[in-house]
């Protein structure tokens, strides 16, 4: 731990190597702000060879002996005392896999809001009531063998339980001893928001300032700390069973959309792909036109977006290399954001159907208490059941 009369040498002989490095460049490229930035980043490296460590080079006490006066080489002031250069960062602190496991859960939870794990539901209703003209093709055994493997799944309840835990999407209570995070939705748009507007402004900047030496308006202090905020949000809600939740889930995800897109199953609806069989079955069956496309657009976002908060680049402080990992989301933010206003400000088209199944009435469908969403948490209100 280095002394005060320490920390006032390397203060000292900071501002002389900022001096000296000044006088040697000519003056074109200090007014370049990256060419000053690469140099204070160097001089700052050479600094950290020479800073005393905190770790283990104290006395065993931390030298509290020597600042209460006890010991032949107590100090005589108190600028000769150690000083503790503090603790481990708590953003450096995050375990990325929590997070990575929260994208893949987001990603499944915005499909289960729009509906698919209804909609299999629904298909294995009718496959085993015999309304399906299938029996021998690939739709046939593909809901064969979901509907086994669906006993050892987790069951919609629990996942329900995860979505409120980590997300707040749902009303099913979190569990005991849980508490719904509501705090994510509000912060995860913040950050999106501002990745957007850095962007947003970079791209202006550029075009009204070609000439100047800094084209960028946008603060990073800004991004880093809605990126900071909306992962620490996230760290402490993905314990318990989420991580083996959404990994099970995920290959029961993929399952239902390989039975979606059996010719056979297909060929009950006139559909051309998966989608067009979640999208008529919903119809039919819930009178639910979904907004199929933007939330999987949104999913996939979203998920993008979160996998990126689980890796270092927001602990990053150079400008360039920021920005630079900062790319790698900028289209995604753009992307989810026009998404989610398509949702507020549109309501989805049903698909075009001759042939109706006999069903409840659309004035007479009920709304499933358990899946529906709070107003204020998303922008469209995707109920299931």
């Amino acid at each position: 731990m280095p002394s005060q009369a320490q920390l006032d040498y390397i203060g000292t002989l900071r501002a002389q190597l900022y001096k000296d490095a000044i006088a040697k460049l000519p003056p074109n490229v200090l007014n370049d702000p990256a060419a000053a930035e690469t140099l204070a980043q160097q001089i700052e490296a050479q600094l950290q060879t020479i800073m005393p460590s905190s770790n283990g080079s104290g006395p065993a006490d931390g030298g509290l002996s020597n600042l209460i006066g006890l010991g032949s080489s107590a100090p005589a002031d108190l600028g000769s005392t150690q000083v503790s250069l503090g603790v481990e960062n708590y953003d450096e602190t995050l375990a990325a896999d929590r997070i990575a496991a929260t994208a893949d859960l987001y990603y499944l939870c915005l499909h289960e809001l729009l509906g698919i794990w209804q909609v299999m539901d629904k298909l294995q209703e009718l496959f085993r009531a015999g309304t399906l003209r299938i029996w021998n093709g690939a739709g046939a055994l593909g809901l064969y063998r979901f509907d086994k493997h669906n006993i050892l799944r987790y069951q919609r309840q629990e996942r329900g339980r995860a979505y409120r835990r980590v997300f707040n999407y749902t009303r099913v209570e979190p569990g005991p001893g849980a508490r719904p995070n509501a705090e994510f939705h509000g912060l995860f748009v913040h950050f999106i928001g501002e990745t957007a507007k850095f962007w947003r402004d970079k791209r202006i900047s550029e075009v009204i300032r070609q000439n100047a030496t800094d084209p960028t308006f946008g603060s990073i202090a800004i991004v880093r700390d809605a990126g900071l905020q909306s992962r620490n949000n996230l760290k402490n809600a993905t314990y318990g069973y989420v991580n083996v939740m959404r990994t099970e889930t995920s290959q029961a995800l993929e399952e239902a959309f390989a039975v979606l897109s059996a010719p056979d199953l297909r060929a009950q609806f006139g559909a051309e792909s998966a989608w067009d069989v979640v999208e008529l079955v919903m119809w039919q069956y819930f009178h639910r036109a979904v907004h199929a496309s933007r939330m999987n657009r949104m999913a996939v976002a979203g998920r993008k977006i979160i996998r990126w908060l689980a890796e270092p680049y927001v602990l990053e402080t150079n400008r360039a290399a920021f920005e630079a990992q900062l790319s790698q989301i900028a289209e995604a933010a753009e992307e989810w954001i026009s998404s989610e206003e398509g949702l507020r400000i549109s309501r989805p088209t049903p698909p075009a159907r001759n042939v109706y199944a006999r069903g409840p009435s659309p004035s007479g469908s009920r709304r499933d208490p358990v899946f529906a969403r709070s107003r204020g948490r998303m922008p469209a209100d995707p109920v299931v059941g």
